[in-house]
């Protein structure tokens, strides 16, 4: 069991960093190398990104090997997009390319040299429509803590289909939300079908330095609407992440991605909308 723990460490950390400048290390028993994969393609008209590495030793106090020199391409059966490799382990797509929503898109990966046995690794996954926002407000709340606390709220008319959604916060186009362990998911079990008249998906903290508003800045509300494996994925990887609780549950079971091959990570399709507000003035 010591190997897929310390699989399971190295992926949950190496994704929590997925959006951020900073590098963490993570170490690995050497019994065992998987290849870890992040990537997906969005609605969004821009660079698609593919990021591949390796597991590493326990021992082993550097970052995790990068796998460079893999053809990859994201194909919905129609049209196909190849994917050069911009740095080591780090694969782009075209800016000009999107994905369609309704559009099943599989990820193709062939190595040069095998990994856990294997050269070739595949995913699916489907990239589902997602109704716009309607518009986003803020609420101040001055008493919960001691510098007050903004509650970002959301407006739209819900689906009545069975949906999963991810949702990130900016602040003047910075993302507050960029570690797996800050991403708030969600199903639509409590407002299926309904108006969300102001559905509570974020608090900010004005004594925090990076997450304090003062009037004028602008807060962005982006939402994704996501499949129920990507879904279950974020949320099993968020719980090893933060530990179960009670302290002497079960043990923990490996997260479950969507790469075949015994591969660690996932592809993500999904499908985005934004809307944002203004931070008015206030009294702390």
């Amino acid at each position: 069991m010591r190997y897929v723990k310390s699989i399971i460490i190295i992926f949950l950390l190496t994704i929590l960093v997925f959006s951020c400048t900073e590098k963490i290390d993570i170490q690995l028993d050497d019994s065992y190398t998987r290849l870890i994969v992040e990537g997906s393609i969005t609605t969004d008209t821009m660079v698609q990104t593919v990021i591949l590495s390796t597991t590493s030793s326990y021992y082993y106090n550097e970052p995790a090997p990068m796998v460079s020199g893999a053809q990859l391409s994201i194909s919905d059966g129609t049209q196909t997009f190849n994917l050069h490799e911009d740095s080591a382990g780090v694969y782009r797509t075209e800016p000009s390319v999107y994905g369609v929503a309704g559009q099943t898109y599989t990820l193709s990966i062939k190595l040069e040299k095998s990994i856990g046995g294997y050269t070739d690794y595949t995913a699916i996954s489907k990239l589902n429509p997602i109704v716009p926002l309607d518009s986003v407000s803020l609420l101040f709340h001055p008493d919960w803590a001691k510098n007050g606390i903004w509650e970002v709220k959301c407006y739209v008319q819900e689906p009545p289909t069975i949906d999963f959604y991810r949702f990130l916060i900016l602040k003047n186009r910075m993302l507050l939300t960029d570690t797996l362990n800050e991403w708030f998911v969600t199903d639509d079990k409590f407002f299926n079908g309904n108006y969300t008249n102001g559905a509570t998906v974020a608090y900010l903290q004005q004594g925090s330095v990076r997450d304090g508003l003062a009037p004028g800045d602008t807060v962005t509300v982006e939402v994704n609407s996501i499949g129920k494996e990507y879904f279950n994925f974020i949320t099993e990887a968020q719980t090893e992440l933060r530990g179960s609780n009670p302290l002497f549950s079960g043990p923990s079971a490996n997260v479950k991605g969507n790469i075949n091959n015994g591969a660690v990570g996932f592809f993500a399709a999904y499908s985005t909308t934004r809307s944002y507000t203004l931070a008015p003035e206030f009294k702390k």
